[in-house]
């Protein structure tokens, strides 16, 4: 239940600090992005790849372990593995945050 209090206090000091931010800003002129920065869809699919080369590597290390190839200690695999399930996590929490971002947006009145 403290979970759900601290949440919404923390979303009511977030929208807070946006109302005083978009009181003192004028609008913002919509511009181009500048030449060469990567866009959000292209920066999302390289966090994709990495969370997907850090769980390739693990299971390489860890197939590489129960073959008993030499230099391949269980600590490294252990280590490896729990790399790959963390961020695993971390890429379905932002995952979830997207959908819950878009889900307001589409909520919001027009």
């Amino acid at each position: 239940m403290s979970q759900g209090v601290e949440f919404n206090r923390l979303m009511l000091e977030m929208r807070s600090m946006q109302m005083e931010a978009m009181a003192k800003q004028k609008p913002p002129a919509i511009s181009a992005p500048e030449p060469g920065a990567p866009s959000f869809s292209e920066m999302l699919g390289q966090a994709v790849g990495k969370v997907s080369e850090t769980q390739q590597a693990s299971n390489q290390l860890a197939t590489a372990f129960e073959m008993g190839q030499g230099g391949v200690d269980i600590t490294d695999v252990m280590i490896a593995s729990q790399k790959a399930s963390v961020s695993f996590q971390a890429m379905t929490q932002v995952r979830n945050k997207l959908v819950q971002a878009y889900q307001d947006i589409m909520q919001m009145p027009v």
